[in-house]
């Protein structure tokens, strides 16, 4: 389905990227590889199944790797506000860095989470100021343990307390979202499976061999873990990804 056929026929607009590294090219293999550039024009020779399921619409890219919600709020914001842009899609990756700040001290990470959660609320509103039409899609974070905690078996300091943080973190964005009448991307259910369950998050390549493996320096979506982002705000904007996988 291409982005005509998708709904935005008659938008001559962009789509914004905001947030995290989750959303960047950097370490999917450089540009035009990343989550928001998939959804913008997939690459057909990496991905024929994903042909002509894209949204066609010009990237601007604003997500930052090490992106935490001030700078969605104090930096990426601004720049979008400042621009000529007025895109029909904006999606949000934002939350997880927030929460490594605090790594190993629960207490502090949720505390962490909840500031994170509030300073995305006040981006989300002018968000809606800015662009009340835009449908907007935000992301929930991944965990590379796979449910385990087990940090330990990728060289990190022992935090099993991280899942139920995480878990408190989607969820403040989940109600977030549903209450500014935005979109959830799944992101964290789609990764299920593909870290720890599945080999080394912390190998480094941007393509390993196997596919089923989603990240990379422990903390960072692959090529193939891009293309999950991709599906995952794919689905969140009513689409139907293809059935081989990303």
């Amino acid at each position: 389905m291409s982005g005509a056929s998708a709904g935005y026929p008659h938008r001559v607009s962009s789509y914004v990227a905001l947030g995290d590294s989750i959303s960047i090219d950097d370490y999917a293999g450089g540009p035009g590889r990343g989550g928001a550039s998939l959804l913008a024009r997939n690459r057909d020779e990496d991905f024929p199944t994903w042909s002509r399921h894209d949204l066609a619409l010009p990237l601007h890219l604003l997500a930052t790797d090490g992106a935490t919600s001030q700078t969605l709020l104090e930096h990426q914001l601004p720049r979008l506000e400042r621009s000529n842009q007025r895109p029909s899609v904006v999606t949000v990756t934002i939350g997880g860095n927030d929460v490594l700040g605090w790594y190993g001290d629960t207490a502090g990470a949720i505390r962490a989470a909840d500031a994170a959660v509030a300073r995305t609320g006040d981006a989300l509103d002018r968000l809606i100021r800015l662009v009340p039409d835009a449908r907007i899609v935000v992301g929930t974070v991944y965990d590379p343990s796979d449910g385990t905690g087990d940090a330990a078996s990728v060289g990190l300091p022992p935090w099993p307390e991280v899942v139920d943080v995480l878990g408190h973190v989607n969820a403040a964005l989940r109600q977030l979202a549903e209450q500014h009448g935005a979109d959830v991307a799944e992101i964290h259910a789609k990764f299920l499976g593909h870290g720890l369950a599945a080999g080394d998050p912390g190998q480094t390549e941007a393509r390993p061999t196997d596919r089923n493996l989603w990240y990379c320096n422990v903390i960072e979506p692959n090529a193939w873990g891009a293309s999950a982002v991709r599906a995952a705000f794919w689905e969140a904007l009513g689409h139907q990804s293809p059935t081989e996988g990303p």
